[in-house]
């Protein structure tokens, strides 16, 4: 009697269509810069084959992934940015209207719980960039494809005017707590701007595109940043770190003061926060010995 060999398949089911990795995974995705069409597919199970022993072959990782689609990606990134811009605006409006009533610490919180809930609740979907120049700088370092800067832009402005107007009806006639104008001299506005912004994409890099980081803390890691940003430089210059964060306010209001200075710093401390995390990370050379990956639960 001839002798058969069964070979026998390790299969686990494919993620149900739609639904986003979860937020803790010992497999790392960078969620602003990888090709859902590139991921592996799979053709493994036996349905096709002849017989159900006829051996066949199957890669465990070969599961197919949804593809999102641009239009989904530009919608979830409008959204985004209008809870943003609306949470981080409102709160300066609320101050003027209430004499105060929320402080320093109150407008800080507002910008970065809302950057936080935004990251963690699109991320998976747009990446949650948010910001012009956070966009232009991934594009430049090679995390984004530079086709869809344009579309994420037209996004990221219109939602702020959006949420600018929206405000406007809201609490009208205090719109003019909400535009970032400095009350220093320009350069130390610029300087400012330049340095905050610089300080949020060196994080934002770190923790959005190194496999190292713990991806898990992203969302409190960029929020974390925002407020520390805008608790050192928002009595001086705002605190904006992003230019719709600036231009939907300025539209809605009619106030126009130095707003160069909001779309310039915040760009070019963009480029050189992304660029400087590029230069500084470790390459694949100089990597310890593989080990489980970094979670905020180990």
């Amino acid at each position: 009697m001839p002798e058969f060999e069964v070979e026998t398949l390790t299969m686990s089911a494919p993620a149900t269509p739609g639904t986003p990795a979860p937020l803790i995974s010992s497999l790392r995705i960078d969620s602003v810069s990888y090709d859902r069409k590139s991921m592996p597919r799979c053709k493994c199970l036996p349905v096709d084959a002849p017989t159900w022993g006829a051996p066949h072959t199957c890669s465990l990782t070969d599961f197919s992934v949804p593809d999102i689609s641009l239009t989904r990606k530009l919608g979830a990134e409008f959204v985004g940015t209008f809870i943003l811009i609306f949470a981080a605006t409102a709160g300066p409006i609320v101050n003027q209207k209430y004499n105060q009533a929320e402080t320093l610490i109150g407008n800080a919180a507002c910008a970065g719980l809302a950057a936080m809930i935004v990251i963690l609740s699109t991320g998976h979907i747009s990446g949650a960039h948010l910001n012009p120049s956070l966009t232009i700088a991934f594009a430049a370092v090679r995390h984004f494809p530079w086709a869809h800067v344009p579309g994420y832009i037209v996004a990221q402005i219109s939602a702020s005017i959006c949420a600018s107007f929206a405000l406007k009806g809201v609490f009208h006639p205090f719109m003019s707590g909400g535009v970032t104008v400095p009350s220093v001299s320009i350069g130390q506005a610029f300087a400012l701007e330049f340095l905050i912004t610089f300080n949020l994409l060196f994080v934002v890099t770190a923790v959005a595109t190194d496999t190292r980081a713990v991806g898990e803390l992203a969302g409190i890691a960029v929020g974390a940043t925002v407020m520390l940003n805008i608790l050192v430089a928002g009595p001086s210059s705002g605190g904006s770190m992003n230019p719709v964060r600036t231009l939907g306010p300025a539209v809605a209001a009619g106030n126009y003061k130095a707003v160069w200075i909001y779309l310039l710093a915040p760009t070019l401390g963009a480029l050189a926060g992304a660029g400087i995390y590029t230069l500084v990370k470790l390459n694949g050379e100089e990597e310890e010995a593989p080990s489980q990956a970094r979670s905020f639960r180990r």
